[in-house]
This record gives C-alpha cells, structure tokens and sequence, in this order.
C-alpha cells in the first residue's frame, strides 16, 4: 500500500512539474504607443457630447476686452453632429508654459448614420479667459491634438 501511494505521488510531482515546461515561445506583439499626457482634466460633458475624432487646424484671436475667439477644424465619424464648441479643462493651477488645454466636443446625432469621416469646424468664445496667463491654446480631440499660439502684438 505503501510503495502505491509513493507511486502516485512521484507521478503527480512528475506532472506538476512538466506544467510550467510547456509554454511556446511567440513574438510578443508589438507595443502600442503612450497615450499622451495632458496636464488638465475633461470637464463633465453633458449627455450625448464627446470629443470630436480628430483636430486639424486651430487659431485663437483676442476679440473684445475679456474675450478669447476660438476655431478650429478637425473630423467626426459620421455626419449630423450638432452643438459643437470647446471645454476648457481643469488646472490646478496655471500652466508653466502658458498653454492652456481644452476639449473640441460635439454632440453626437441620435441615430447612427453610416461611418465616414466628415469635416466640422467649430468656433467659440472663452470668456472671461485667464488673460494675465495665457500664451496659447492646445485644442484637444480623441485621437491628436493642435496647439494654437497667442499672436504676437
């Protein structure tokens, strides 16, 4: 009875062991990029708002005393997005370097068309801006971001 109980367990150490032998060598995939960092945080968007896909070009002009004219222009998946416009995020505190960060945000229609990419171009206003700080804007989208500088004079 003895030597079949040692048996069995020599074969289960046996077995135990092998497990970890078995692991097949394959290419590990290559790693996606970083996400990039961004010092601010998204404001809370209403419901059916979301960052627009993509940004292509953004400028920003000083209009009438404590305004800040917006616009950018950039891409949605799919046609009939409504209410465009921009989020300014969060900051602790002013930025170093005077860039200010906000969220290009549309709303999304109700119902699905089919996937495209279509243009939108969304202009706004940012009042009152932090004036005494500011030295340019990064305009934020899903997958990129522009960073649009304060002109000179």
């Amino acid at each position: 009875m003895r030597t079949v109980i040692l048996a069995a367990g020599l074969f289960a150490a046996l077995g135990l062991s092998a497990c970890g032998e078995s692991k097949t060598d394959t290419a590990a995939a290559p790693a996606a990029p970083a996400a990039p960092k961004y010092a601010g945080r998204s404001q809370t968007m209403y419901a059916g708002e979301e960052m627009v896909d993509k940004v292509d070009s953004a400028s920003i002009k000083v209009g009438k005393a404590g305004v800040l004219d917006m616009q950018a222009a950039g891409s949605v998946t799919s046609a009939g997005y409504t209410k465009s416009g921009f989020l300014p995020r969060i900051n602790a505190g002013p930025p170093k370097d005077g860039v200010y960060e906000v969220d290009v945000v549309a709303e999304k229609p109700a119902t699905a068309g089919a996937a495209a990419a279509t243009p939108i171009a969304v202009k706004g206003a940012w009042s009152p801006y932090p004036a005494d700080h500011l030295k340019g804007v990064k305009f934020i989208g899903k997958t990129n971001s522009v960073t649009a500088m304060l002109p000179a004079g």
